[in-house]
């Protein structure tokens, strides 16, 4: 065998000023991967908020009956529903302390009438005719608007 030791080099120090950048690999996974949990929470979060408004709003659309009176407890019912999950301390209000509640956590006024129809309806007879209509559709187009800015 030939002779093979002055062809070997001196260890090699590294230089002094090591850079962090470039990362490795396997860094770069892990960043990813920590996004992507991120964007999926965020995904997660919006998705479960819009569901709830989904379905209250589903409810509002099944709410709609022959009979005024009913229709209008049932909306009254959902808002008082909304509040227990969202405002705890004002399920608990009536009268025109609720109806003021409402109006300052929508963007436009429930109308008078239909804040009558919605503060008396559990109260009336099925078979009264002291609301109209029209009054019914105001109190579900408030309630509409109302869950939309408040779910």
């Amino acid at each position: 065998m030939d002779n093979n030791l002055p062809e070997l080099r001196d260890i090699h120090l590294p230089d002094a000023d090591i850079s962090w950048w470039p990362i490795a690999y396997g860094w770069w996974v892990i960043l990813l991967g920590l996004v992507l949990a991120a964007l999926m929470f965020e995904v997660f979060v919006y998705l479960r908020r819009k569901s709830k408004k989904r379905y209250a709003l589903r409810l509002l659309d099944n709410v709609m009956s022959a009979n005024i009176i009913a229709a209008a407890a049932q909306s009254s019912e959902i808002l008082r529903r909304i509040c227990v999950f969202k405002y705890p301390k004002a399920a608990a209000l009536f009268g025109q302390e609720w109806i003021a509640f409402l109006n300052s956590h929508a963007p436009k006024p429930l109308p008078k009438k239909a804040a009558e129809l919605l503060l008396n309806a559990p109260y009336i007879g099925e078979n009264s005719q002291t609301y109209s209509e029209n009054d019914l559709r105001d109190l579900q187009k408030f309630c509409q608007s109302w869950i939309g800015e408040n779910l």
